[in-house]
């Protein structure tokens, strides 16, 4: 598969998703149609670049795997890649060739002549944990979420390593310090609609989400001032009921949130 090569932020990272078939599970015995790649258990059967608006196990399901699990997130600084490293076993194809219409920001006028940016973004985010309860950050009216909250995360900067760039972002926006970084899920969102610039964009977001746990959890503080977060706090369970999430990723929010 020939990526497109998304547009990205200045030294914005490229994705690379890669199959290591799993070794001893049922459809491990080969991978007979994938080209240039021999059947061997515990082999890497797929390496190509995320193409711009798709998901990397819909990459996957293309190329005739099926995706068990996220078996880690890896990063270079140079070139600057992030690598979603899946164990995956023959089997793909269930998605078909069918795909919907990009989806818009409701109310999105384009002038005449008008064409959207296609704009690929990487970021991290932590579902961080402490005896105090799940940390969440609220947006700030530099979004176009205000008043929405979501996991403490970001962008990546230029050169950047998925993992140094949580913990940075996790001190930023909240003033704690966070360890034992499990990678749990990689979720996407594709449409169109307007930066805060102005600019219209076709937005292709690849968020990588970790667990993470606080042990010296304290009062959360936003050192980054002025920036995309208006505050933080801690939610005990019981806080958790409905929580306004901001809408890009609500659905994918509530169900790391409760699980």
């Amino acid at each position: 598969m020939t990526a497109t090569g998304p547009d990205r932020p200045p030294g914005g990272a490229a994705v690379l998703v890669v199959g290591v078939l799993v070794v001893g599970a049922e459809g491990a015995e080969g991978v007979e149609g994938v080209e240039g790649v021999e059947g061997v258990e515990g082999a890497e059967v797929l390496r190509v670049e995320l193409d711009h608006g798709v998901d990397p196990e819909e990459l996957l399901d293309r190329s005739g795997l099926r995706a068990v699990r996220l078996l880690a997130i890896l990063g270079r600084a140079d070139p600057h890649e992030v690598e979603l490293r899946y164990e995956v076993v023959r089997g793909g194809g269930s998605s078909g060739a069918v795909r919907r219409g990009i989806p818009s920001d409701t109310g999105l006028l384009l002038a005449p002549g008008e064409e959207p940016h296609r704009f690929q973004r990487v970021a991290v985010y932590g579902l961080v944990r402490s005896h105090r309860g799940l940390l969440l950050t609220q947006m700030s009216d530099r979004t176009n979420s205000p008043g929405a909250w979501g996991l403490a995360g970001g962008g990546l900067d230029p050169g950047e390593l998925p993992e140094a760039a949580l913990h940075r972002e996790v001190w930023e926006e909240s003033g704690q310090r966070v360890d034992r970084l499990e990678p749990l899920r990689v979720t996407t969102s594709h449409w169109v609609g307007r930066a805060p610039s102005g600019r219209a964009e076709d937005f292709h977001a690849v968020r990588v989400v970790y667990s993470a746990w606080c042990a010296g959890p304290t009062d959360p503080v936003v050192h980054d001032v002025g920036g995309t977060t208006e505050r933080s706090a801690w939610f005990a369970d019981d806080e958790l009921a409905d929580p306004p999430f901001v809408t890009s990723w609500a659905g994918v929010l509530k169900e790391l949130v409760h699980r």
